[in-house]
């Protein structure tokens, strides 16, 4: 009996211990290093105009019209809700994603003005395992750039010149590509005037 007593011990002592150190101790010390260590992406990474928060730079919004860059498409929610983030979940062999691709293709052509052969940058026509992206390939700004232009009435050389300042680095200079953060370019197209 004295056995089964004193294991019993260990074992609550143990569980607690655990608990304390998994539950108390090691989240506080992740908090303080993020406040401590990265505060701007702790904080949500939010993009303020003026006093006014208007996102994240980490989660993307849905932009229409033709004077403003469009982000890739989104699969969550009703589009871009950070509530149900998350893809379709259809697999490369369903039809069903490849009628919505062919749709998104036909579209982003017809708004961009290409050629109906004209190539179309994946990431134009695929949602992000997210479904929430907040960037785009170079290639995909740089095709919109003619539609943009044109609805805001700007030199298509500034615009390029605005992706070239809002492009981002590879992560840590070797994963993935270059790319642009929707929501900031869209900012910074807003501050030199609202589309007519």
């Amino acid at each position: 009996m004295k056995t089964l007593v004193m294991q019993a011990r260990i074992s609550l002592t143990a569980v607690l211990g655990l608990a304390l150190l998994t539950c108390g101790v090691y989240p506080l010390l992740v908090w303080v290093a993020g406040q401590t260590l990265f505060p701007i992406q702790a904080a949500g990474s939010l993009v303020r105009a003026g006093e006014t928060v208007v996102g994240s730079a980490l989660i993307a919004q849905g932009f229409s019209g033709p004077a403003y860059f469009h982000p890739r498409p989104s699969a969550a929610g009703k589009g871009y809700d950070a509530a149900s983030s998350g893809g379709s979940n259809l697999g490369p062999l369903s039809s069903g994603l490849t009628e919505q691709v062919r749709g998104r293709i036909a579209a982003y052509r017809a708004e961009n003005g290409l050629a109906t052969d004209g190539a179309v940058p994946a990431d134009a026509v695929t949602a992000s395992a997210s479904g929430l992206d907040p960037h785009i390939s170079v290639p995909n700004a740089l095709i919109q750039v003619r539609r943009v232009a044109r609805a805001r009435g700007m030199d298509q050389a500034a615009l390029r010149a605005m992706i070239a300042a809002h492009t981002e680095a590879r992560s840590l200079e070797v994963m993935g590509t270059p790319r642009v953060n929707v929501l900031m370019l869209n900012l910074a197209l807003d501050q030199k005037g609202r589309p007519k």
